[in-house]
């Protein structure tokens, strides 16, 4: 791939990954203003109708990713990329100015369809930039943007909210992040229709129906959605359970927050690096990644250790050390994908998987609501996030296989 050169390459992913990380401030504002009493007694906000709010972005946002795979694939990755950059910013801007719950609800569901894009459109440009054995370290890099973004941006949240109130939080966070648009503008060529016809000579296109009733989709599916149950918790009732079950004011749950997300983020960029190195040196890619993905999901499984004690340094430690190990997954399940579909509509196959991670976004934000509100306590709600991480060992032992893969032949 000599169309661009490593360090034109490096400072495009770079800025990427500070589009993401911008992504992220403007999902976890809200998560760290409901975390907040008086930002709780302005709305006449229950614990369900907090849930219902974390939910709203991710309603719209999983609905779109399949469409938005579309757009990509169609449009390419630059352009789609400034309008949903710039339409997301002006909203989450916006949201100084609400007044009511439905107000709030419905911005989050615009705020969702906005950022649909940028996942499908980040995956495409690296598929069509990065080769095979750089690709698990720059999924690394990128998806660690992913865990920054909530880490920074909760520690900025909870530093603006405490100094000037929800109202200028919002607009801060919002309408200052437009300054990213130009530079990617100037940065990113509009180039994709002939990348991809470059990579279309490595063999035939997989039709896209044969790919959705694959095993190998259907298992990454279910996986993808254990795993980011456990992220989409910590985004957007992490502060609220720092808060109210371990007793921290609102410097401390900030962060808290950013070291849990922060080490998801190191491991994410370690791993994924760890797993290129072992692949250049011949071992099998498939191999290396689903070992990566059944280690991240073991370590994040000692969550529940932390969640029982009733020690509040206990539970701080593996709190950041769950989520830590969860990174361990991060790179690697998304190269995965491309690894054993490396055919495939990149956007499509992307929107499917991003729609499949944002899914539990839904439901972590309102099922945690509903336990909370139904038994009064936090038990609950690490349980279930136990249990989905117990599945996502599962469906990758069993259905994520090499001799499921689907293939250009009619079956």
């Amino acid at each position: 791939m000599t169309h661009i050169t490593p360090a034109q390459r490096w400072t495009v992913i770079a800025w990427l990954c500070v589009g993401y990380m911008i992504a992220y401030f403007d999902r976890v504002n809200l998560s760290v203003a409901l975390s907040q009493k008086d930002f709780q007694q302005f709305f006449d906000l229950s614990p369900k109708d907090r849930g219902a709010l974390n939910s709203a972005f991710f309603i719209t946002y999983a609905l779109v990713q399949i469409p938005a795979g579309w757009v990509v694939d169609k449009f390419g990755c630059k352009w789609p990329w400034v309008w949903a950059f710039t339409f997301w910013s002006v909203l989450s801007g916006l949201t100084a100015w609400v007044t009511g719950f439905w107000q709030l609800f419905a911005i989050r569901m615009l705020l969702g369809i906005g950022e649909g894009v940028i996942t499908p459109a980040g995956m495409r440009w690296i598929r069509y930039n990065c080769e095979e054995n750089q690709r698990g370290f720059v999924i690394g890099v990128f998806m660690a943007a992913a865990k920054l973004g909530p880490a920074i941006g909760s520690f900025l949240a909870a530093w603006l909210l405490a100094g000037y109130g929800w109202r200028p939080m919002f607009m801060i966070l919002g309408f200052g992040s437009l300054i990213w648009v130009p530079f990617w503008i100037m940065l990113v060529r509009d180039d994709d229709r002939e990348l991809e016809k470059k990579a279309a000579g490595s063999g035939p296109a997989i039709p896209f129906g044969r790919i959705l009733r694959s095993p190998v989709i259907i298992g990454t599916f279910i996986g993808t959605f254990c795993y980011q149950y456990f992220v989409y918790f910590s985004m957007t009732w992490l502060p609220s359970y720092f808060a109210e079950r371990r007793g921290l004011d609102l410097s401390k749950t900030g962060q808290y927050a950013f070291f849990s997300l922060f080490g998801m983020a190191i491991v994410a960029m370690l791993a994924g690096w760890i797993a290129d190195r072992l692949i250049e040196r011949g071992w099998n890619a498939v191999k290396v990644r689903k070992s990566f993905i059944y280690a991240g999901f073991l370590t994040a499984s000692t969550e529940i250790f932390g969640a029982l004690s009733e020690s509040r340094s206990v539970a701080l430690f593996f709190a950041i050390f769950s989520l830590s190990g969860l990174g361990m997954i991060t790179a690697n399940y998304w190269a995965l994908t491309q690894t054993l579909l490396p055919n495939a509509a990149v956007g499509k196959i992307v929107g499917v998987q991003n729609f499949a991670a944002n899914v539990p976004g839904i439901v972590a934000s309102y099922l945690t609501g509903w336990l909370l509100q139904t038994t009064g306590r936090y038990d609950a709600p690490m349980w279930a996030i136990w249990i989905f991480l117990v599945m996502g060992i599962a469906a990758y032992a069993l259905l994520v296989r090499e001799k499921y893969v689907p293939t250009d032949e009619a079956n």
